[in-house]
């Protein structure tokens, strides 16, 4: 048996939440494998509405083991609040989750650390989310940091106060005010909480439910775009968010990956600063956000939209290898007359279909223009059904990445996907 993937192709919130819930019911297992709670991952069925940060899309599904990945940064006290919130829904978290011993742990100086560095590059911040992931990596790759297997040792919280010391030596390059105890507490008694779940060897766990020929969806966080190597450097996340990095994040061969299913939104969306060639700054991009409730689901910040791109959608499709596309929220380009998808980039007078090394290079996108379809998509329940200038929209896009569009979503609850049998 092998591990299926499933990775955002953009700069994340492309809808991976959703995709995951619906596809879970077919997979015994789910994994997250990297990424932190600065992941936003929303669910809807039933009238309600979650969004998971650090906890697989798997969960809601009775019989499904999820698994926290190594490569994951956790923050105790955010997955302390995630879990109680499940609970009270009815669902037995405690009975469907593995956490892996070595996946990182946040501390509250990292967020210290991630406000102060963000608030000292002033314009030329990143737009982190401030929630101590890039931080967490650092003292992971930097041989400082403290993993979920640690609080079961004798030492713990003389280990905790050992790097938080070494936290606050760092910040004393940084003019920025700091309580290093606010949090404290509250995080030592949340990190004891993670001992009433299962702390396992995730890469030994993994490989012994695919020896038992048990399905494994791996759930990507971010997109591809946001890859810590392949990404829009330095405007990226710290982990890598592409199929490499399903391997590192959970201890499986490059041979044991199956099926990769990218997501990709009928249109671009983007949260934070970094180059996004098709955004439209305008009336367009604004309406773009309200139609498709353009927020984040972790900070609630308003997020830059603009037209499908299709030079990076190939890329990401590339480095991943993906053998099949999902695309989410073509309902929200229902009322558009005409839409607009960038088929290569103008570079220094130049055509490619290349992305530029330059992060800061001056790209002007060349535009394929098609005629909208002007019909409410929400309703849509069969593939026969959907009106012939979408169908139009959807041959083209896999006519050019060369790769079918499997799942179409056509809204935010379950039952809104059009799972396609053929591709005719």
């Amino acid at each position: 048996m092998k591990v299926d993937v499933i990775l955002g192709l953009q700069w994340g919130d492309e809808g991976k939440g959703k995709i995951v819930d619906v596809l879970a019911k077919g997979y015994p297992v789910v994994a997250r494998f990297q990424g932190g709670p600065n992941a936003g991952h929303s669910l809807q069925f039933e009238d309600k509405k979650v969004v998971l940060h650090s906890i697989p899309s798997g969960i809601f599904r009775k019989g499904t083991t999820n698994i926290i990945g190594n490569g994951v940064v956790l923050d105790p006290i955010i997955f302390r609040e995630e879990c109680a919130n499940l609970i009270s829904m009815g669902v037995p978290v405690q009975e469907r989750l593995m956490i892996s011993k070595k996946a990182h742990l946040i501390l509250p100086t990292h967020r210290i650390i991630d406000a102060a560095s963000e608030q000292s590059k002033g314009a030329s911040k990143i737009g982190s989310t401030l929630k101590g992931i890039g931080p967490a990596y650092m003292d992971k790759t930097g041989r400082n940091g403290l993993r979920v297997g640690d609080i079961l040792s004798s030492n713990f919280k003389e280990r905790f106060l050992a790097l938080k010391e070494k936290h606050i030596s760092f910040l004393k390059q940084f003019d920025f005010q700091y309580d290093a105890n606010q949090y404290e507490e509250e995080w030592l008694s949340a990190a004891e909480y993670l001992k009433n779940f299962s702390i396992v060897d995730g890469e030994y766990e993994i490989n012994q439910l695919l020896d038992d020929s048990k399905r494994v969806l791996a759930e990507g966080a971010q997109g591809s775009l946001l890859d810590i190597d392949f990404g829009s450097y330095p405007f990226v996340t710290s982990s890598n968010t592409t199929c490499a990095g399903a391997c590192t994040g959970l201890g499986v061969a490059p041979s044991k990956i199956g099926t990769v299913s990218g997501i990709f939104k009928a249109y671009c969306t983007r949260v934070g600063s970094g180059p996004f060639p098709t955004e439209q700054d305008n009336e367009t991009g604004e309406l773009l956000r309200k139609l498709g409730f353009e927020f984040g689901a972790t900070t609630g910040r308003p997020r830059r939209t603009g037209w499908l791109d299709l030079v990076a959608l190939k890329f990401a499709v590339m480095v991943s290898g993906v053998d099949q596309l999902i695309m989410m929220k073509a309902d929200v380009l229902d009322t558009i007359d005409t839409i607009k998808v960038a088929v290569a980039y103008e570079v220094d007078g130049k055509v490619t279909d290349r992305i530029p090394y330059d992060t800061y290079a001056e790209i002007t996108p060349v535009y394929k223009e098609f005629k909208g379809w002007k019909r409410d998509l929400t309703k849509v329940t069969t593939e026969e059904d959907l009106p012939f200038e979408f169908m139009n929209y959807v041959r083209f896009i896999e006519k050019e990445i060369g790769i079918p569009i499997k799942i179409i979503s056509l809204g935010p609850d379950r039952d809104q996907t059009i799972i396609r049998e053929s591709n005719n």
